[in-house]
């Protein structure tokens, strides 16, 4: 008798017991763009760093559709317990609601941190005939509305750095969309588009060639590729990326989060995995990306308005 009522009292002890650190739910961080895109590519380099940092499992699900508009849709659908979080480029809440709309407010997101920054390049295969921007346009100009320009969605980024290339040009170019970059890749693979226009990254990772960058300087990864602007084009893009919660999360909560997120850009797996994918490292804190996020918001505010860049 007195062994089953120690027995009984351990169960007891057990059931009462908190679960282990490792029982934590798991997190589950949203990707809004799909597999094998840039976005993807970088979240998944970062989920064991981030995994380790908040002490349990993150989980990454890719929601992708409306330039990443669905995938932040759903996250300001999610409970605001710091469960549920987005990784995503910056242009699909601070551009995409003012070019072609959404269904969510500024108000709606709780800017994390910052992780990367990194301009925008027009690309191609290496043996698509294209070598430099003067053979882009001038196959442009043979027949308006011809060729494909593939983009991550109507009013994203690139599409906007390519529309602004039309206003300064005269071309037009046939806009193709898709769900996001790893889609294009393989539009690229099987030779349905030859043209588009992302991430730098994209360019070592798929072997493509470098046509033009939209930055102020030309950059160290690939020196021999000129800027826009050196080109006579005054177009300077970048796509920065970072995390966010769903807007109302305890601040605790996104404190502990945001202490998780400068552990995870400090360590030594996510410095080189992010080197590696040629992204630039842009670390903010969430004071200081809460800041940045909402000026973006009201800069590009101001350019669709004066550009006149709201698409379909």
């Amino acid at each position: 008798m007195k062994r089953i009522l120690a027995s009984a009292g351990i169960l007891l002890a057990m059931a009462m017991a908190p679960p282990p650190a490792a029982a934590q739910t798991a997190v589950t961080m949203i990707v809004n763009f799909s597999a094998g895109g840039s976005t993807d590519l970088m979240a998944r380099m970062l989920q064991p760093e981030l995994s380790a940092a908040l002490g349990t499992q993150v989980v990454i699900k890719n929601s992708s559709g409306a330039n990443g508009t669905v995938g932040a849709l759903e996250l300001t659908r999610s409970p605001r317990d710091g469960n549920t979080l987005l990784m995503t480029p910056g242009g699909s809440l601070v551009l995409t609601p003012h070019t072609r709309g959404a269904n969510f407010r500024n108000a709606d997101f709780a800017p994390v941190c910052q992780v990367v920054s990194a301009p925008i390049i027009m690309m191609t295969q290496k043996d698509s005939g294209f070598r430099s921007l003067e053979d882009v346009l001038a196959a442009a100009r043979k027949e308006r509305g011809a060729l494909a320009l593939a983009n991550t969605g109507p009013g994203s980024t690139p599409h906007i750095s390519s529309i602004s290339l039309e206003r300064l040009t005269g071309v037009e170019f046939n806009h193709i969309p898709f769900r996001g970059s790893g889609d294009v890749v393989q539009a690229m693979a099987s030779r349905q588009i030859t043209v588009f226009t992302d991430q730098a990254p994209l360019v070592r990772q798929y072997d493509y060639h470098p046509i033009a960058v939209y930055a102020a300087e030309r950059m160290a990864e690939f020196p021999e590729t000129p800027t826009f602007r050196e080109l006579g084009y005054d177009l300077t893009f970048s796509i920065w990326s970072g995390l966010y919660a769903p807007a109302g999360t305890p601040e605790a909560v996104l404190d502990r989060i945001d202490g998780a997120c400068r552990r995870m850009m400090e360590s030594r797996p996510v410095i080189d995995g992010l080197r590696q994918l040629n992204m630039p490292i842009q670390y903010r804190n969430r004071a200081d990306f809460t800041a940045y996020h909402n000026a973006e918001y009201e800069r590009y505010e101001a350019m669709v308005k004066r550009y006149d860049l709201r698409v379909n």
